[in-house]
């Protein structure tokens, strides 16, 4: 459900992101990777490109192809970065790019966004991220961290919040959904990644080894990225709005732990 498809996907250098890109290829899409770095792997086209800045967002869409069928954003830093520099990669460059390609998506594509299990806390949270949410365009986010009084730790999660939130309205937004462009998520508990031992630093090893330990094992790539790619077929044709949690069970411990079920 992918052969002959084109697919757009951030982050293709490394961890998710690769492997998306890779099983996509087996699966006969053609794929443009867009990093900071080249990807080790051939790809159908490769763009190097960041998404921390409006004008970074302006020159990547002026060299992208006119027509493709789906973008992944899988691109995102851990949080070592700080707060202002980790929300505009994680979400507002996120965002802006999916909102300046969906003219260029086809009817009935998709946007598939990688959040994560840092991001459960959008509910208790909820006027901080709508406050986030609630920003238009790209602003400047060192204000916006500084008004919101969001501390440098906290970047990371209150990133994924914020994408969360962002994924159930955008699926609603007449910018997609006028032309039945679905827009959904996913969430991965720890991933092995090369950026694994960064979330230790950010999270805390408490919290990333009680999360493994609550389902056995870390995740990895291979585990992930199958979940995005069906997100991105036509067998997803009716999801939209939706958060997929590929965690394990994650979700659901934590659900049951915090709701006392």
């Amino acid at each position: 459900m992918l052969f002959g498809k084109t697919i757009l996907i951030t982050g293709v250098s490394s961890g998710i992101g690769a492997r998306t890109a890779e099983l996509a290829l087996q699966l006969g899409a053609d794929v443009i990777g867009v990093d900071v770095r080249a990807p080790a792997a051939a790809l159908s086209a490769f763009i190097e490109a960041d998404l921390s800045s409006p004008l970074a967002i302006t020159d990547l869409v002026a060299r992208l192809p006119q027509r493709f069928d789906a973008l992944c954003n899988v691109a995102g830093v851990s949080g070592t970065l700080g707060a202002a520099k980790t929300l505009a990669i994680n979400f507002y460059g996120l965002r802006a790019l999916s909102e300046a390609v969906a003219p260029r998506l086809r009817e009935g594509g998709a946007v598939v966004n990688v959040a994560s299990i840092a991001g459960f806390g959008w509910r208790a949270n909820l006027e901080r991220t709508k406050a986030l949410v609630g920003v238009q365009g790209f602003p400047d986010v060192d204000a916006v961290v500084a008004e919101l009084g969001i501390p440098k730790e906290l970047g990371y999660p209150i990133s994924k919040e914020a994408l969360l939130l962002w994924t159930f309205r955008a699926a609603h937004q007449p910018l997609f959904k006028a032309r039945t462009i679905r827009v959904n998520a996913v969430s991965p508990g720890p991933v092995e990644t090369p950026i694994l031992r960064e979330f230790r630093s950010v999270l805390g090893d408490a919290r990333v080894d009680s999360d493994i330990a609550r389902v056995g094992r870390a995740g990895t790539a291979p585990d992930i990225a199958p979940a995005i790619l069906f997100l991105c077929s036509d067998g997803a044709r009716w999801i939209n709005g939706a958060n997929l949690p590929v965690d394990g069970g994650l979700d659901a411990s934590v659900n049951a732990e915090v709701l006392g079920f």
